[in-house]
């Protein structure tokens, strides 16, 4: 609570006085001296102050003058001057030359103005003059001045806090503090911002604080670390001063002094001093100093045992430690059982120092002069000088550990069979490289495509060839694969930008028919699908039927071109998607087919890397896509990336995904075979290193055995027991159980694809030198 001192009040004095009216109301005329009106406002209007006025303190009545003290003094509050007092007062007041000019107003009478005041009543019932303020207009000094709206200087506005106003204006009267809003309107008012709100409070009105545009700018650059200035270069451009051209001709054509050339003799007494003092001593090399380790001689120490004499046995004696005394075997002439026999002492004489139970050998001599001196006193007094000389030596402790011991207990490879060991089938027919195999899902055929361009579809049992077609006179046949399934007999062969699909004349006519109807759906999609407009974007591939009657009689009925040469293909389990992968199609390289519909269908933009290979995963909605490096998983059902599987390789050839899903195997040129858990890791679980050359292709077996191979260029197969359990707690077990060699190495490529039977454990490959083997 603000102080609160004691005030005195001031009672209006009124009195009537006819030469006080004739002042005011009598015109001013020429000769009137402007101070002197001045004077005469400022008391009128001092005497017409409200009473809101009189809250004064008493420290500012005091600054009042000393005349008006006096005259007020003579009387009390309630008293009313007389007329003779009042002329007094008013003579006492008024004299010299202001008498003079009240005279020169009283004597003009001839121009009157009109009143200026008002006349009132005050509390004892006698007229009050209440004069009006003057208003300066232009003629006054201070129309140019900024309007001062609270008059208390430098005085913290915090003083006013227990007022309800919060200042006074330059006619004395009390300014209001400003309203403030409730919650809700400063809700409303910090929503809407108006234009310079700055939220802060100007200390001199007490209202808000409004900046202008040029301010708030100023700030932000401030705020930002900027420089204030708008428009200032901090970081101006370089003037080059000195040129960095190298002139051609010297600036100078003196010639070169000699004293360029002469070694400083000044530099070299200088030098000679130096070496002197050196030598002299007197300038010694810089060595750290040495710590120092001091015995705290504050601590005392004592010898328990120094003075050791016998005493009696006591609980609190303790004596001196003594060395054990020597045993039996420890004698010149030991008892017979503490001899060694000849398989201990070669045992103690091969063993290690350290690893020796005793430092010595026990020896039987028949007398004490017999006793030999001790052979390693120069080695251990040579060793302890050592000591002394270098410094302590660590003895580390072999270990005694065997190096088999150390490796997994894998089991006996013939506890894993059934797996492939010899070959029994060779199949002859290609000219060139085999580049591509596979075995129908009865396990039956065997089809096989090379550089010839030829497909071949063979009996695998016995080696007999069926059918085969010449799909291409320039292209190799890259891959061929078979559609899932039994229910038709479908081929699917990639050769060139060509993708093929065959149905080869070995089945019954049932399943002939129904592979037609399942190539021909395609043709019946595409006539029922509505036309759209003309802004649609045309097919990727077309889907066609062989122009070439030859091609159209051997089987193949239906044709699609894509814009690149096609390297993998894979089918999805249920035999109507299908993927094809063209490394060097750039963001056409990964295309989904789907046969039923005749649709082609390129599900990346832009792929990061150089696509290798792609699958479908064996139970989910996922597809994996190789690049050189990674191999990425996608959810086709959300159509999001889920993993990037990192294998470390650098440049992987192809991978395989475990039927079961979790886990995957990936081969590399850098010779590496890798295998993925996909729940415990994105780095590979373990990485094979068993092949001398690129790995070309990897592959699982699909009929539920726990078996997996790889080919190579060194003309070997390695086939793997891989044994996976669905419990989280045991890892995979991979075990290298056989390698199948048999194929020659043509050009430095070996083996190029492989395959397994869909029930056997049987494996085929394809090689380069133009065969393809069948290993049981």
């Amino acid at each position: 609570m603000a102080p609160q001192y004691p005030t005195k009040k001031r009672k209006a004095i009124t009195h009537d006085s006819p030469e006080a009216d004739k002042l005011v109301l009598s015109d001013g005329g020429g000769d009137l001296h402007a101070g002197f009106l001045d004077g005469i406002i400022s008391q009128g209007e001092g005497e017409a102050s409200s009473p809101e006025n009189t809250d004064e303190s008493a420290y500012d009545e005091e600054d009042n003058d000393d005349g008006l003290k006096s005259s007020e003094e003579g009387f009390d509050s309630d008293e009313i001057p007389s007329d003779d007092e009042g002329e007094k007062r008013t003579n006492n007041g008024l004299n010299g030359p202001a008498q003079s000019n009240l005279d020169l107003i009283a004597g003009d009478e001839d121009t009157e103005l009109p009143p200026n005041h008002t006349v009132t009543e005050d509390a004892n019932g006698n007229p009050r003059y209440i004069y009006q303020d003057i208003d300066p207009v232009y003629a006054s000094d201070d129309s140019e001045a900024p309007e001062t709206t609270n008059t208390i200087g430098n005085i913290p506005l915090s003083f006013y806090d227990s007022y309800p106003h919060i200042g006074y204006d330059i006619n004395g009267k009390k300014i209001a503090r400003p309203a403030k809003g409730e919650a809700l309107d400063a809700l409303l008012d910090s929503i809407d911002i108006p234009k310079g709100w700055t939220g802060l409070t100007d200390p001199n009105t007490g209202k808000p604080l409004e900046l202008s545009e040029q301010e708030l700018n100023l700030l932000k650059r401030i705020q930002m670390n900027e420089v204030g200035e708008e428009g200032y270069e901090p970081y101006p451009a370089t003037v080059e001063y000195f040129t960095g051209k190298t002139e051609l001709m010297p600036l100078s054509a003196a010639p070169e002094p000699k004293r360029r050339f002469v070694p400083s003799k000044h530099e070299a007494k200088r030098v000679m001093k130096i070496v002197k003092a050196i030598r002299e001593g007197r300038i010694l090399p810089y060595k750290p100093p040495q710590e120092e380790i001091k015995d705290d001689f504050s601590v005392p120490h004592y010898d328990v045992w120094a003075n050791e004499a016998p005493r009696p046995d006591h609980a609190m004696n303790v004596p001196a430690p003594k060395i054990p005394p020597p045993g039996y075997d420890e004698s010149y002439h030991p008892p017979p059982e503490y001899l060694p026999d000849t398989k201990e002492k070669k045992a103690w004489e091969e063993a290690d120092d350290e690893d020796r139970p005793k430092d010595y050998l026990p020896t039987d001599h028949s007398s004490l002069r017999k006793v030999p001196g001790y052979d390693k006193l120069i080695k251990e007094k040579f060793e302890r000088c050592l000591d002394l000389y270098l410094a302590p030596r660590v003895r580390r402790s072999k270990l005694n550990i065997d190096p088999e011991s150390l490796l997994p207990k894998l089991p006996s490879p013939d506890e894993l069979r059934p797996f492939p060991t010899t070959c029994a089938t060779i199949f002859r027919g290609h000219v060139g490289r085999v580049r591509s195999l596979a075995v129908d899902p009865s396990g039956i055929w065997l089809a096989s495509g090379g550089d010839d361009g030829m497909i071949r579809v063979w009996e695998l049992l016995t080696g007999r060839q069926l059918w085969h077609a010449k799909i291409s006179s320039e292209d190799a046949v890259n891959v061929v694969r078979w559609r899932p399934g039994t229910d038709a007999v479908i081929l699917s062969a990639a050769a060139g930008d060509n993708l093929y699909f065959v149905i080869p004349p070995v089945t019954s006519p049932e399943v002939e028919d129904r592979s037609n109807t399942i190539l021909d759906e395609g043709f019946g999609y595409a006539s029922a699908k509505p036309s759209s407009d003309s802004m649609a974007k045309s097919p990727v591939t077309q889907w066609i039927r062989p122009t070439s009657a030859r091609l159209t009689d051997a089987g193949v009925l239906l044709k699609t071109h894509l814009r690149s040469t096609i390297r993998v293909v894979s089918w999805h389990r249920r035999g109507d998607y299908l993927t094809t992968v063209s490394p060097s199609g750039q963001s056409s390289s990964v295309a989904i087919h789907t046969l039923s519909k005749h649709l082609t269908q390129q599900p990346f933009r832009r792929l990061k890397g150089l696509p290798q290979s792609a699958q479908f995963h064996p139970t989910k909605p996922i597809f994996f896509v190789a690049t050189q490096r990674t191999i990425r998983s996608y959810d086709l059902s959300k159509q999001e990336l889920l993993k990037i599987i990192l294998p470390g390789a650098r440049w992987i050839s192809s991978f395989d995904v475990h039927p079961l899903g979790d886990n995957l195997i990936v081969g590399s040129y850098d010779k590496r075979l890798l295998w993925h858990d996909l729940d415990l890791s994105v780095r590979p679980y373990k990485t094979l290193r068993y092949h001398k050359k690129a790995i070309r292709q990897v592959k699982f077996h699909g009929g539920g055995m726990p078996l997996f191979a790889d080919a190579s260029d060194d003309g070997s197969l390695q086939i793997f027991h891989g044994k996976v359990v669905g419990d989280m707690m045991e890892n995979a077990t991979i075990v290298p159980v056989k390698v199948l060699r048999g194929h020659g190495v043509m050009g430095s490529l070996g083996v190029l694809d492989l395959d397994w039977h869909p029930r056997e454990p049987w494996c085929v490959s394809a090689g380069a030198d133009g065969t393809c083997r069948l290993w049981t």
